[in-house]
């Protein structure tokens, strides 16, 4: 047999194994009890997978257009059902002077998360890379120092306690930690006591990168173990997905997300670029892409999402932008600056909002009962003219409603 016929039903099969998945893990049975008879829709209105991505500042400050502002909340909440603070999170960003903390902008973005009932990652409370931690901090003793990094823990939970869905404790530890290197690991558990002092139920996680191309896959198992072994209480792993290039290794990302299985803590996917960090669109913002690399993109992005969503352990994908006027590697968008949208954007759509999407139609027998399998979420159901709106969690796998 030829080699390309084999490599494509290599694929084919590969393909097929990831839709079971998704379908064995992603959906359940709804049963609507209603009148013998009755006709009856089921319409999604939203996943409890969280498909997500960045709150850019410029839209919440007014750096951008009216015009522009409107756009991209449309468009977000049309796509996307979680968020994260792109930068104005971060301590370096909110507290450049000592004392002068800018929390305006991450309320703007709060309230207006809030209003829509879109959750949001924070995006860190702490980072440890040398070049993120502020001047002003490196210069206190160690006791002014461990003063002003409890101020700023225990103030971020009490200031948004049961606001954030999750916070990132302290990002990119494994690379570089400030915090450890300068007081120990025990410092790291103190510092998440401190959030939880101002919020007893703030879920925070690690997050770091290099690890979805299994290039410092061992060591993150090792920082993560350390971690748990110390006392931090962490309870979710992020996993950054932007430092690929112009491709990205299936099988790479494939084994990085079963090895962090073996913690029994959900896997959100944080950082999404695709091309990614090693392209070479990061270092020249100005290129653009031909049309064949813009397909390439799109597919290269349905392959990405599919391994992701077909696996148990992972909750979320979060896209680092999604239009060229606000993403930290524009050519990685899925709408052009002037809002053309790309073929990412019709990869995206056709997956995530229409092959994951339940829409359904039938009739009840003549019991009165129609079953549906739907994917985990919110759903709509009308029938026997009344419309109700269910959730059905992964958690509870199955539900029925009744709708007379």
């Amino acid at each position: 047999m030829p080699l390309l016929l084999l490599s494509a039903l290599a694929a084919y099969a590969a393909n097929a194994d990831l839709d079971a998945s998704v379908a064995r893990i992603r959906m359940g049975p709804l049963v609507i009890r209603t009148a013998p008879g009755a006709r009856v829709t089921v319409e999604q209105v939203r996943h409890e997978f969280w498909f997500g991505s960045t709150l850019p500042g410029g839209v919440f400050s007014g750096r951008y257009t009216p015009e522009d502002i409107a756009k991209w909340k449309a468009v977000f909440l049309s796509h996307f059902n979680a968020g994260v603070p792109e930068a104005d999170f971060k301590w370096d960003v909110m507290e450049k002077q000592q004392g002068l903390v800018n929390y305006a902008v991450v309320d703007k973005m709060l309230a207006w998360a809030d209003q829509e009932g879109i959750p949001l990652r924070g995006h860190c409370i702490f980072w440890g890379v040398p070049n993120h931690v502020q001047p002003w901090l490196k210069e206190m003793n160690d006791h002014d120092f461990r003063i002003a990094v409890g101020q700023r823990a225990r103030g971020i939970g009490a200031r948004y306690r049961g606001r954030f869905a999750e916070y990132d404790l302290n990002n990119e530890m494994m690379h570089a930690d400030y915090y450890e290197q300068r007081l120990g690991i025990d410092f790291i558990r103190q510092m998440a006591l401190w959030v939880k002092e101002g919020d007893p139920d703030a879920r925070l996680r690690v997050n770091d990168y290099d690890v979805a191309t299994g290039h410092r896959l061992e060591d993150y198992v090792a920082h993560i173990r350390k971690l748990l072994d110390a006392g931090v209480p962490i309870s979710g792993i992020g996993v950054q997905g932007h430092l690929h290039g112009d491709s990205f290794d299936p099988a790479a990302l494939q084994n990085a997300l079963d090895v962090l299985a073996q913690f029994k803590l959900p896997i959100r996917i944080t950082e999404f670029n695709f091309p990614g960090q090693h392209s070479k669109y990061y270092h020249d913002r100005q290129a653009v892409l031909t049309p064949e690399e813009e397909q390439a993109k799109a597919d290269a992005l349905k392959q990405y999402f599919t391994i992701c969503f077909a696996h148990p352990s992972v909750t979320g994908i979060l896209m680092w932008g999604f239009w060229e006027g606000a993403n930290w590697i524009p050519q990685s968008s899925l709408y052009k600056r002037d809002w053309t949208p790309l073929p990412a954007a019709k990869a995206y759509e056709d997956l995530v909002l229409k092959k994951w999407w339940t829409h359904w139609e039938g009739t009840a027998d003549e019991q009165g009962v129609a079953e549906v399998r739907v994917f985990f979420g919110e759903h709509r159901v009308t029938a026997n003219g009344k419309t109700v709106t269910v959730t059905l969690t992964k958690a509870e796998g199955s539900k029925t409603v009744d709708v007379n």
